[in-house]
């Protein structure tokens, strides 16, 4: 078996508020990178149905009016969404990870940032909320969970996914390290082109992921999103512009970057090998001869998280109390 294997960073602009058109355009660019001879592509950061840019402008009664708009536009696991995603991968026989705006199954009135992964079998892998939603986000996130932090094993290598700035958190990436990850998705809304701190933001998008990268050993696609002014619809644009033009890149085990695109829209290309993966691992595996087990203690709580809903049950002519939780199926 080859030991190399394609790479494809997929850059481009969702339609905002409309998860319908956006999923449409993605499929397309699914088979787009599968025409240019990509094994896995990665889409940025909530790139269905677009990142929620508004959480960093005012606060006004238009801001609940488009989080309520992006809540009704977030998807469901079981939705046709996902459903035609999946039909697109297994139709490029290519494996896909996307970042979603996904709703909470129980109560509609809550969105996680989901890195989905989906496999060219058609079927989703994986499912990783953001642990931690990042400053204002948390305004329009959900607190994720540890049920995610999964490598997910492929022909080509493993692979792993996480969502922005969880790479700042270094723990969740002890956790894929761990697990042997080789091939991650690190999925980013794009550089931040606001003039407060665009460079900085930039900037922190790709040192991360370069971090990642060379103490993981593993390859990484970071994966930025594109949100232009002329991307916005005129009536959501008094919640504040903030350009995010993308910047994405692949990155090496060593933390080099291979290959970086633009401005703009762009599928960006890159191949990899996991000769290099393990050479870089040979010279530096964190969770492995490179580790102190016997200094340090590492655990996961696997265990996803829900809702908990209390009922009233009747036994016996009295009442009951009981719990019904988020079980998995």
């Amino acid at each position: 078996m080859s030991s190399k294997f394609t790479m494809a960073a997929i850059q481009a602009a969702p339609v905002l508020f409309d998860k319908e058109a956006s999923t449409s355009k993605a499929c397309d660019l699914i088979a787009e990178a599968a025409g240019r001879g990509a094994d896995i592509a990665a889409f940025g950061e909530c790139w269905l149905p677009g990142y929620p840019f508004w959480v960093d402008g005012p606060v006004l009664d238009l801001t609940w009016e488009a989080s309520a708009v992006f809540l009704d536009n977030a998807i469901d696991l079981e939705g046709p969404e996902v459903a035609a995603l999946c039909e697109a991968a297994a139709g490029a026989r290519l494996d896909v990870v996307i970042g979603v705006a996904e709703r909470d199954p129980h109560t509609h009135g809550t969105a996680y940032c989901t890195a989905l992964t989906i496999g060219r079998e058609g079927r989703v892998l994986n499912r990783h909320r953001k642990l931690k939603p990042t400053h204002a986000e948390r305004i329009i996130w959900g607190d994720g969970d540890g049920a995610g932090l999964n490598v997910i094993e492929r022909k080509f290598g493993r692979i792993s996914a996480l969502n922005c700035w969880e790479h700042q958190m270094m723990l969740p990436g002890y956790a894929l390290a761990a697990q042997g990850t080789q091939i991650h998705a690190a999925l980013w809304p794009g550089w931040e082109k606001a003039p407060r701190d665009g460079e900085y933001c930039w900037a922190r998008q790709h040192l991360l992921s370069r971090a990642f990268a060379s103490q993981t050993g593993a390859y990484v696609i970071c994966a930025a999103g594109v949100r232009l002014e002329k991307h916005i619809p005129e009536k959501w644009r008094p919640l504040g512009v903030w350009e995010h033009p993308g910047k994405s890149a692949i990155i090496d085990p060593r933390g080099e970057i291979i290959a970086e695109a633009g401005e703009g829209d762009e599928i960006l290309i890159a191949e990899g090998s996991l000769d290099v993966v393990r050479a870089a691992k040979a010279a530096c595996d964190i969770a492995g001869h490179y580790s102190r087990p016997d200094v340090f203690n590492f655990s996961v709580n696997m265990t996803p998280a829900g809702a908990r809903v209390q009922r009233l049950a009747e036994i016996g002519g009295e009442d009951a109390s009981g719990w019904a939780g988020d079980e998995e199926e």
